[in-house]
């Protein structure tokens, strides 16, 4: 009887659980979880989208080691809203999934801010395919990785460009105010300055509709440039009311004009537009090509920036996984050993070229493109023309100078349509945006002993107040 009276509440017992949503220890045990955090919805979710793709094909396409250990990987794909404030709610929310090892995201660097104090709280590691500002990772936060460059070089390699490349005089510099926006505008704005260019403006704004309050001071001062650092769904509404008033400036911008949208929103206004990127375009990484076939089919459309690096930042976190799995002797991965492997990463040969992370998390070397849009046709995007393209150091990965002024060189080369000797000394113009490139590698007069005399001087003047700020 007392046989019968157990075997019943084991039943019951049984049914309650399964009535409450419970699953069987294996199920949970064996299902991993990858977070995606990107706007999937509003005027920023194009690149979204694109992260969210990028993980998910990665996660299909390179998850079969760790399937064949006996665990499956799935996807969590989460709407940041490209906001600051749903960014962190929605990061609590998987912290709490003991299922989801790693995230990957954000687009935005002023929801990644937030976000990742929580997911480094909860030993989560996050690997961003497009988060540019410097401090995600100077924070110094174990579990904050990048695979993207950064906008200290960034705005350093729009100056170049604009400054030794287009011969502009003058600039008028506009930003978003965010997190993001002001930070680009404010690197470029010191190497521009730098370099000998006058900035006649320098202010931010949060309008999205009507600019004529910002256009107004533009036409009277009549700049040779309009710098505008933000993301495409406002600067494309501005270049196309700056030109339509009759603004004839050349426009620039940074990686957040890279998406087809900027064309559907700007039109013939952006046709001509220069803009820096961190985004592998597909003329310049033919590794990748796979890739972007397999989206296309796979989506319906070209991939666009940030995709490919979603990619590859899962493709991190897959192999990170499997070799966790495989040092625990097939246990359910644990997050803090998953996020130190991922910071270890070295050598990781990727479809857009090789990556180490530093002790911060930021890739050794980057490269930085210079774009030009070439049709008022959003389908026609990955088309733009790549002008020019250079590689930076991170801030942690020294470089000789001998290397630095040879990769200067080769850039100015390219830049410029022409060849040049890998020896060859880079002209004193660029010594601003070395300097604003190399961040505090190493102090100014250790540069200073090992690059051109001709690069010294403006070298040690450029970096003494920008060290003296951080």
């Amino acid at each position: 009887m007392k046989i019968v009276k157990l075997f019943t509440v084991v039943i019951v017992l049984t049914l309650l659980a399964q009535l409450h949503g419970a699953t069987p220890t294996r199920a949970q045990g064996t299902v991993i979880k990858i977070a995606s955090h990107s706007p999937l919805s509003g005027g920023q979710s194009q690149p979204g989208n694109a992260i969210k793709n990028g993980v998910d094909l990665a996660i299909q396409q390179l998850s079969k080691p760790i399937k064949d250990l006996g665990f499956t990987v799935e996807l969590a794909p989460f709407d940041d809203q490209a906001d600051p404030k749903v960014g962190p709610v929605n990061a609590q929310k998987i912290v709490s999934d003991k299922a989801i090892v790693a995230v990957v995201g954000h687009y935005n660097s002023g929801v990644a801010r937030p976000s990742s104090v929580i997911y480094n709280d909860n030993n989560l590691v996050m690997v961003s395919p497009a988060n540019t500002a410097v401090d995600i990772t100077d924070r110094g936060f174990p579990t904050v990785n990048r695979v993207c460059g950064r906008d200290d070089a960034q705005g350093a390699a729009g100056a170049d460009y604009a400054a030794n490349t287009l011969k502009i005089k003058s600039v008028y510099v506009i930003n978003d105010k965010t997190v993001y926006g002001a930070g680009v505008a404010k690197f470029f704005v010191q190497s521009i300055t730098a370099a000998g260019v006058k900035v006649l403006g320098n202010e931010g704004t949060e309008e999205k509709s009507n600019f004529d309050a910002v256009i107004t001071p533009i036409l009277s001062l009549k700049p040779d440039m309009v710098y505008f650092s933000g993301i495409y769904d406002q600067g494309a509404l501005f270049f196309k009311q700056a030109r339509a008033k009759g603004v004839t400036a050349q426009f620039m911008g940074p990686d957040g004009l890279d998406a087809p949208d900027t064309a559907q929103i700007g039109g013939d206004a952006v046709v001509g537009l220069v803009y820096t990127t961190t985004a592998a375009p597909a003329a310049l990484s033919p590794d990748s090509k796979q890739f972007r076939d397999d989206y296309k089919a796979k989506f319906g459309s070209d991939a666009p920036a940030y995709g490919p690096e979603a990619y590859v930042s899962t493709a991190i976190v897959l192999k990170a996984i499997e070799k966790v799995i495989k040092d625990n002797g097939g246990k359910f991965p644990d997050r803090k050993a998953i996020s130190d492997a991922v910071r270890a990463t070295k050598d990781f040969k990727s479809i857009l070229g090789t990556i180490t992370f530093d002790k911060n998390g930021d890739p050794q070397v980057a490269t930085y493109y210079v774009l030009k849009v070439k049709s008022a046709d959003p389908k026609n995007w990955t088309g733009n023309e790549p002008v020019a393209s250079s590689k930076a150091n991170s801030p942690l990965t020294p470089a000789t100078g001998a290397a630095a002024s040879a990769t200067m060189a080769a850039t100015m080369a390219a830049t410029a349509g022409g060849a040049a000797p890998t020896n060859a000394p880079a002209p004193a113009t660029m010594a601003p945006t070395m300097a604003a490139t190399m961040g505090a590698t190493t102090t100014p007069a250790t540069k200073a002993a090992t690059m051109p005399a001709t690069m010294a001087p403006t070298m040690a003047a450029t970096m003494a107040p920008t060290m003296a700020a951080k």
